[in-house]
């Protein structure tokens, strides 16, 4: 289905007036959304009519921060914090080819996708391996590739279905500054390759937290003027070497880079200056409670950045931090982590969360214009989520019965454009092939560093 009109649904707009109500919505065959509204269509609303029988119709979520080709490292480094993680991913993927980052990207969209999340800021891993020098405090390059090592992860994204913003790291430190600049100039020009529509754009890979100089933070200046693009960096994330991540704060603020197209990913750690600085350039924040919480790096005071007017948006990370990549989960994570840290049941609501995963996340890299709520004119992203399989009671507060009560067992179905791209009642053997084709490759890529998956033995004979 593209073109069509969903109806008998109880409908999460996310923005508006109303948070919710029973109604419909209608897609024209761009896969735009060209009526919403209460009670039951106009006679003239796009065939085929497509009953939903009360089950939540509302945006896919967005996710605004993930590294998506890690799912073949879920469960690595269960008790270490953010730099000792980092450094072993790294040695992970030493022995990885492009075809290899093309596999795991595209297997990581379907995940996405079946979870739920219709759009998503992507960082690609880089054409450098690079692994983290704890004296320096900065990445040091341990193998580097082709530029066809980003660009193949852009075509694993392409196939997959998911639209995406591509994230792509300068590693000005790490390479000449002459063939640093042409690699990442051949990834922007592939991006063209990319169905319309599908490509939110390419973006900076803020690197700003792991260089020794702050011509890193003018390097990525030029290029957001260049290619008139967003930057999003990962900045005060954890507690470790605190002092010496926040006097590179000041790099990016000289180099006039702040501003309506940056975001901070984590920023766990600001100091009041940091927070005024980002209230006063309208700059945003991508927020990862799950990644957070399991890296322990922190929660950050999301209450208080809303207070001053930021943009805030939420990622799930990388799937080998945050392991599922569940909003429906990272919503509540976060929902509960603050609530706990002020202990404050008000400090943030459901409609707060939901907003901040949808429409708060598309704000934040740049896309709210195309994604992230139930609008006349933007891309009919949805998810249909039925709250009676499995039953979770009668519905008194639909946004909280919805943020609270359901999760990725009441995940329906999931639609980018008007077409369906993921049912729980359908087998994909696009996914079977991408997650066969995962793991055997993470295995060997790992296994070429001394780092061995534990492997199932063979069946006894006889067995059947």
């Amino acid at each position: 289905m593209t073109a069509g009109t969903f109806v008998n649904a109880l409908v999460l707009p996310v923005t508006g007036d109303r948070t919710w109500f029973w109604g419909w919505l209608s897609v024209d065959e761009s896969g735009r959304i060209t009526g919403v509204g209460e009670g039951t269509p106009p006679a003239d609303a796009p065939q085929p009519w497509r009953d939903l029988d009360g089950c939540f119709l509302a945006p896919g979520f967005v996710s605004a921060h993930s590294h998506i080709y890690t799912g073949g490292m879920r469960g690595v480094a269960p008790n270490s914090p953010l730099y000792e993680w980092v450094s072993l991913n790294g040695q992970m993927l030493l022995g990885a080819e492009a075809e290899d980052l093309y596999w795991m990207t595209l297997a990581g969209g379907l995940d996405h996708l079946s979870c739920g999340i219709t759009s998503v800021y992507n960082f690609t891993q880089s054409r450098v391996i690079s692994l983290f020098d704890y004296e320096k405090s900065v990445l040091a390059a341990a193998r580097v590739h082709s530029p066809e090592f980003v660009t193949r992860q852009v075509d694993g994204l392409a196939d997959s279905g998911i639209r995406f913003v591509t994230s792509v790291r300068l590693d000005d430190e790490q390479l000449a500054e002459d063939e640093a600049f042409a690699a990442f100039d051949a990834v922007m020009t592939h991006l063209d390759t990319v169905p319309t529509g599908q490509s939110l754009g390419g973006s900076v890979y803020g690197a700003v937290q792991w260089s020794s100089s702050p011509v890193t933070a003018e390097r990525e200046r030029a290029l957001m003027d260049r290619y008139t693009i967003t930057n999003q960096a990962h900045f005060v994330e954890t507690a470790e070497q605190i002092e010496i991540q926040q006097a590179k704060f000041g790099w990016y603020d000289a180099a006039g880079v702040l501003g309506p197209g940056f975001a901070f990913g984590h920023f766990v750690h600001p100091t009041d200056e940091m927070v005024h600085r980002v209230r006063d350039t309208d700059t945003a924040m991508v927020w990862q409670p799950m990644s957070n919480g399991r890296l322990g790096s922190g929660i950050a005071d999301v209450p208080r950045l809303l207070r001053n007017s930021i943009t805030v948006g939420i990622g799930v990370d990388d799937q080998s931090c945050t392991d599922v990549s569940d909003p429906f989960e990272n919503m509540r994570t976060g929902l509960f982590l603050q609530r706990g840290l002020h202990s404050d049941p008000a400090i943030l609501t459901p409609s707060d969360v939901l907003a901040l995963h949808t429409i708060g996340s598309a704000s934040a890299i740049g896309a709210a214009d195309r994604v992230g709520s139930l609008d006349v004119g933007k891309f009919a992203d949805l998810v249909v989520v039925d709250p009676r399989s499995p039953h979770t009671g009668p519905i008194w507060d639909p946004v909280a019965s919805y943020v609270l009560g359901c999760g990725l067992r009441n995940l329906r179905e999931v639609f980018v454009g008007g077409a369906p791209v993921w049912s729980r009642d359908t087998t994909d053997p696009l996914r079977e092939n991408a997650d066969r084709e995962l793991t055997e490759r993470m295995i060997a890529s790992a296994a070429r560093s001394g780092i061995h998956a534990i492997q199932r033995p063979p069946a006894p004979e006889g067995a059947t």
